[in-house]
């Protein structure tokens, strides 16, 4: 049977115009542990049914960020009963419900191939844990591009971070692409043109990370595998929604 913790919100922050970052405490019981790239899944009360009120998110901060805290980043669905609910009752002080942490789109404990971390919005999460984790432990790396994907510039998620990270973590890329902002001096459009533009002749020695809506990742597998012929066992990818 799972563990189901019950933690105190105590701190909320709009990180976009649709989006807000959650902290999470649990004080009666110590955090469980977690690997970077994990989720929890949350019990909410929106509904009888399970498949109402089970909602899985992906845990935003690393390890050793804090051990009494847990960091979600959650983007409010147009017809979502779980983030209504999460947006428009639960406050600093309210009480959560969740189990886990679960998944195993995580990061190899040796790290011997180039990284592609490809995201839209949120999907950003596990992969913000990942590099925040290998900032914290110092794991040796080879190189790492992040490649975020959203619609105008206010939805660009961490973006201080990754940006600092460009100058502090050797090796590390980060590239942008919006798909509703004109005005924009960087890539317009859809992430897709990132990493074909750099990763289209095929090689042995490079991991493709997927987190996203399910159109994002179908698009990326296909393009991967058909267009430019990497193996199904260089790609790895987390789907919501």
């Amino acid at each position: 049977m799972p563990t189901w913790y019950q933690s105190t919100v105590v701190r909320i922050e709009q990180a976009g115009p649709n989006v807000r970052r959650f902290w999470l405490e649990t004080p009666d019981v110590p955090r469980p542990d977690f690997r970077a790239g994990q989720f929890i899944t949350m019990d909410l009360p929106v509904g009888e049914k399970r498949l109402q009120r089970w909602r899985s998110y992906s845990i935003a901060g690393a390890p050793d960020d804090d051990p009494n805290l847990l960091e979600l980043c959650i983007v409010r669905a147009p017809e979502g009963l779980a983030t209504r609910y999460l947006f428009d009752e639960v406050q600093v002080g309210s009480t959560l419900r969740w189990k886990g942490p679960e998944g195993t789109f995580c990061l190899p404990e040796t790290i011997e191939k180039d990284l592609v971390l490809i995201c839209t919005g949120t999907g950003v999460a596990p992969f913000r844990s990942m590099l925040r984790d290998l900032q914290h432990t110092g794991k040796p790396h080879r190189d790492i591009h992040l490649i975020f994907g959203a619609r105008t510039e206010a939805d660009i998620l961490y973006r201080a971070e990754f940006e600092e990270l460009v100058r502090t973590m050797p090796g590390f890329r980060y590239d942008i692409a919006l798909s509703r902002q004109p005005d924009w001096s960087g890539y317009k459009g859809y992430v897709h043109q990132i990493y074909l533009e750099y990763y289209a002749q095929k090689r042995p020695d490079v991991a493709f990370y997927l987190c996203g809506w399910g159109n994002m990742i179908d698009d990326a597998v296909a393009n991967l595998l058909i267009k430019s012929g990497y193996d199904r066992s260089q790609i790895l990818y987390e789907l919501y929604g």
